[in-house]
């Protein structure tokens, strides 16, 4: 991805969430790998993640929880098919604000889906 230098300094910052918002000429499953090699190669270890899309839309969210040297961070990722990477925003969020926009997001993609069993045990846990 194309604005690496700029997501790994994001991630220094000490708000819980780092959120980015981007076009990617990726799918959703490519599109996750790619944001969490990026991370990775940076020294953060991936400790979960998950991938919601539309297919109504072409966007979707990567959620990806990341440690490192005992700090812990979680990576929203928000995406939209476009020709290339392209950073759109980039910015950190204290718990709360980060909490609400991942389930703003996740509630924009699966809204439809809401009762299924899967997403609702996920949406429990945070």
């Amino acid at each position: 991805m194309d604005f690496e230098k700029e997501l790994v300094r994001e991630l220094e910052k000490d708000e819980l969430w780092t959120v980015i918002t981007f076009k990617t000429p990726y799918g959703p499953g490519t599109t996750m790998e790619k944001l969490a090699k990026a991370v990775e190669n940076a020294g953060w270890k991936v400790t979960f993640k998950a991938n919601w899309w539309t297919a109504d839309i072409p966007y979707g969210l990567v959620r990806i929880d990341l440690r490192k040297d005992g700090r812990e961070k979680i990576l929203l990722g928000k995406w939209i098919l476009g020709e290339k990477c392209e950073l759109i925003k980039l910015e950190s969020l204290d718990l709360e604000r980060g909490k609400d926009e991942f389930f703003r997001m996740v509630d924009s993609i699966t809204s439809t889906l809401i009762h299924d069993p899967v997403i609702r045990t996920m949406r429990e846990q945070y």
